[in-house]
């Protein structure tokens, strides 16, 4: 039972300066968290509890597909990371440290390679596959801009496991008991989540796919197709590509002087006011956006250009998804005082592959399609270049924006969009991490077999902040029962017998497996104690106050703001019934 007469909690009136979104400003208001530095938070009595419960629901479902718990430390050695070129790979997100001798470590973002060391440490044979291991522990992770609480910030709870297996088809269903096991988790929680194809970033490996809580305040879009049940994170839509057209009988492409048209709007403009007999769009036009990459590890820049229809803006994102791990940049002042042959607003492709720069085009820059674009110096551009006959590009990328109404990749319908916060993601890892540490299991044959990997997180934290911003009013937090910070909310109102009859039934409820929150505070108005009640979120509230005197107490559901009249004598045994009700 928790006492607010003792409970080590102070709740607030006003949103902290720094919120933007409902469950930042909630969180603290109600004194589950506290800040101590940018993205790192103090986790506080009834914030410990509601993260102790998400994490509770996590550990079920884990040894339910037959998961084992672990706890790794969260201080590495460089060698691991070295190992499979993540030290590097990782670049400015990696918390680095020496130790006294000069040592690296490291700050743990994720455990594959010391996972992966262990297992090869301790298992040696077919017999001993598959297995699943999982810890739940903090990670860190250097946010360059941590916002919005703590759904981005530098230290955070995660669940990780790691799947080891013989074979791709032990990987396959190893990754499906994940997949399921997410399902089951998000249901509990009462999330509305979407499971969506992603990029596998820096953890490598093929399929990969994020469990995303949908919400208007997430930094993350996906889309949906109206004709299937594809889903996808922008970052991983593949552009459907137009066939290749013949070049043959093709208008030759054509320099126009094309004074003061720097941009795609002034460029269709003049096109279309100079009586050329056909009517220009944007999309008619190839703009080309120049950007440079640095591997990680490397001191020197590479000039890139990105060609992408001229009605489409390119998706930094998507570019840097795309280009990963390289770091992506727009080029600056200098860079063009540098590269002269670079005319800002007409730069055309072959100005750039001429000077042996790569570029790269939107899929929809398909052979034979011709394009309005830069002629590479001022106040001209050319009409009519065609992509496979005047210019070859060294390859495509996915850079440009995604927009409700494309055509869906599966060929089924078209895509609208949404927005969501990143609760999971499951990767098939496949043997990067094993090839990198040799971890092998010699077979019934007596042949060693490379072991094959997958890799699945829950970020607890995030989840936490994800039920808050689905799950509130204007009034406060509505938390779903099984990970509330108690059932019932037991006000005493008044003085003396109202705050007695209250700790009494709360006692009586914890006897019968309930957990309770009462507010015994003395000297506290009403008003406030109704206020911090609405605050805190617990699904049941029992009023003890001025019905007492005719036997009468008050049962509200938080969820639906509905109340009713009980009688004293029967309130424990509603309040029993309600919480064994869900």
């Amino acid at each position: 039972m928790l006492r607010m007469s003792t409970l080590f909690l102070r709740t607030l009136r006003e949103d902290p300066a720094d919120a933007e979104v409902p469950s930042h400003k909630l969180m603290v208001r109600g004194g589950y968290v506290r800040r101590a530095a940018p993205g790192v938070y103090s986790w506080m009595p009834l914030g410990k509890i509601v993260l102790d419960n998400v994490a509770a629901v996590i550990r079920e479902e884990m040894n339910r597909i037959g998961g084992q718990e672990m706890l790794l430390p969260t201080l590495l050695p460089s060698d691991y990371y070295e190992a499979t070129g993540r030290w590097t790979e990782y670049g400015d997100a990696l918390f680095r440290l020496k130790d006294r001798k000069g040592g690296d470590y490291a700050l743990t973002p994720t455990h594959e390679e010391l996972f992966t060391s262990l297992v090869k440490g301790e298992y040696s044979s077919y017999k001993d596959f598959p297995v699943i291991l999982y810890q739940v522990q903090e990670k860190f992770r250097d946010e360059a801009r941590p916002r919005a609480g703590v759904l981005r910030g530098r230290e955070f709870h995660m669940k990780d496991s790691y799947s080891f297996d013989l074979d791709d088809e032990g990987l396959q269903h190893s990754y499906d008991l994940h997949r399921q096991a997410y399902v089951r988790i998000f249901g509990r929680l009462g999330l509305r989540f979407a499971v969506v194809s992603a990029q596998s970033g820096a953890m490598g490996g093929s399929l990969s796919e994020e469990f995303l809580a949908e919400t208007p305040t997430g930094e993350d879009t996906f889309v949906r197709s109206t004709g299937s049940d594809y889903a996808a994170n922008v970052e991983a839509v593949d552009t459907p590509a137009p066939p290749a057209a013949s070049v043959e009988g093709r208008p030759q492409a054509q320099v126009h002087h094309t004074p003061d048209t720097p941009t795609i709007e002034t460029l269709v403009g003049f096109f279309n006011a100079a009586g050329l007999g056909r009517t220009f769009t944007a999309a008619d036009t190839l703009k080309n956006v120049l950007v440079k990459t640095r591997r990680p590890g490397d001191d020197d820049w590479e000039i890139v250009g990105v060609g992408v229809p001229g009605d489409r803006e390119v998706d930094m994102k998507r570019l840097e998804a795309a280009l990963h791990p390289a770091d992506v940049a727009l080029l600056d002042e200098a860079d063009f005082e540098a590269n002269p042959f670079l005319v800002k607003g007409y730069v055309g492709p072959n100005g750039l592959l001429a000077n042996k720069l790569r570029y790269l085009v939107d899929p929809r820059v398909a052979p034979g399609t011709a394009w309005v674009t830069g002629a590479d110096k001022p106040d001209h551009h050319v009409m009519d270049l065609v992509c496979g006959r005047d210019f070859v590009p060294d390859g495509t990328v996915e850079a440009a924006d995604v927009r409700e109404g494309d055509a869906s990749p599966d060929g089924q319908g078209t895509l609208y969009t949404a927005r969501g916060i990143e609760i999971g993601h499951i990767f098939q890892l496949g043997r990067k991490y094993t090839d990198a540490f040799e971890l092998d299991a010699l077979g019934a044959d007596g042949k060693p077999k490379r072991v094959t990997m997958g890799s699945y997180g829950i970020g607890v934290s995030r989840v936490l902040a994800a039920v808050v911003e689905q799950s509130h009013d204007g009034k406060g937090i509505v938390w779903p029962r099984e990970i509330a910070p108690a059932d019932v909310h037991v006000v005493g109102t008044g003085k003396g017998d109202q705050i007695e009859t209250a700790l009494r039934i709360a006692e009586e409820l914890e006897q019968r497996g309930v957990r309770v929150l009462v507010d015994d505070r003395k000297g506290v108005s009403p008003g406030v104690k109704f206020t911090d009640a609405e605050l805190l979120g617990v699904p049941t509230g029992l009023i003890v106050g001025k019905g007492l005197s005719e036997g009468v107490l008050e049962l509200r559901d938080r969820a639906s703001g509905e109340s009713e009249e009980i009688a004293l004598d029967a309130a424990v045994d509603r309040v029993a019934s309600a919480v064994a009700a869900g």
